[in-house]
């Protein structure tokens, strides 16, 4: 039998409103963030190329914007999207390492459009702190790759392993996303810094003011995703619950779980409801994410 926590998960997951707005909002701004990005160095600088200049390490901030912020952002909440509850557990663990993969994967080519650039132009490598931090944040994600596949995907790894590791996934997570978008902020405002001659940087050219514009887009996405992230109501719910949703068709008119569900206290405050659903979130074996 569900508890009242397990029929409050139900009643919101068939009310995808009540649900969907940040995502839907934190969508927008990364979308709007490529756009911007890609507007940047399209419209203002080279273009892109791959020819050891300028054009070559245009691919760089692309890049960051697309794989290391707006993919990362979105494997960071994808377990948590109400629509991807319908999906095992497993699935969702191959689309969640899928989409770092394909982050990683791109950070890498802007990291090698940045070197190859400098080494063209004869500009010394690994000097500001904008190139430190970014080199720490690639190393420490592509820990978390390769320990997160380990510990959650590898069937033989230890069920306490598992549980064991999971804070420290979860918060590492954060901050290297977190991390991310002030190493991208500090990258961008560098780039306008050392880019912009006349009129300078200090003297508000279209150009400066259209980046600043993209920094506050970044700023409000990663708050966005941060707020999924955190919050308690957008657990993925147990497997039990996982399993009615993905049988009941989407409506909570086709579920038929018993007395419990036509039992849903109309009383029941949200702190009580968080708490049942942290107990019931307690009986499963593996933790979620």
């Amino acid at each position: 039998m569900l508890t009242q926590s397990s029929s409050a998960v139900l009643r919101r997951w068939g009310n995808p409103k009540c649900s969907s707005s940040p995502w839907d909002s934190a969508a927008f701004f990364g979308i709007v963030s490529i756009f911007f990005v890609l507007r940047w160095v399209l419209h203002f600088k080279e273009g892109l190329g791959w020819d050891g200049g300028l054009a070559e390490f245009n691919w760089h901030p692309v890049l960051v914007v697309i794989g290391f912020i707006f993919l990362q952002g979105t494997a960071i909440v994808v377990y948590r999207l109400p629509w991807t509850w319908r999906c095992s557990k497993l699935t969702m663990k191959f689309i969640h390492a899928g989409l770092n993969l394909l982050a990683f994967a791109l950070v890498v080519v802007s990291m090698v459009a940045v070197f190859d650039f400098h080494n063209t132009a004869k500009i010394p490598n690994m000097y500001s702190l904008h190139s430190w931090l970014g080199l720490a944040a690639v190393i420490l994600y592509c820990l978390q790759l390769v320990l997160g596949i380990v510990m959650f995907l590898v069937p033989v790894t230890p069920v306490y392993w598992r549980a064991a590791f999971m804070p420290l996934h979860v918060y590492s997570g954060l901050f290297i996303f977190s991390s991310t978008i002030a190493v991208a902020l500090m990258g961008i405002t560098e780039k306008l810094i050392f880019g912009l001659s006349n009129p300078k940087y200090k003297d508000s050219p279209p150009e400066a003011i259209f980046v600043n514009i993209l920094g506050l887009i970044l700023v409000v996405f990663g708050a966005l995703i941060l707020l999924i992230a955190t919050r308690p109501s957008w657990k993925r719910p147990s497997e039990q619950l996982s399993h009615i949703l993905h049988t009941s068709g989407g409506g909570e008119d086709n579920i038929r779980v018993g007395p419990a569900l036509s039992q849903l206290s109309e009383g029941t405050d949200d702190g009580e409801i968080r708490r049942r659903s942290n107990r019931l979130d307690d009986q499963d074996k593996l933790p979620n994410d």
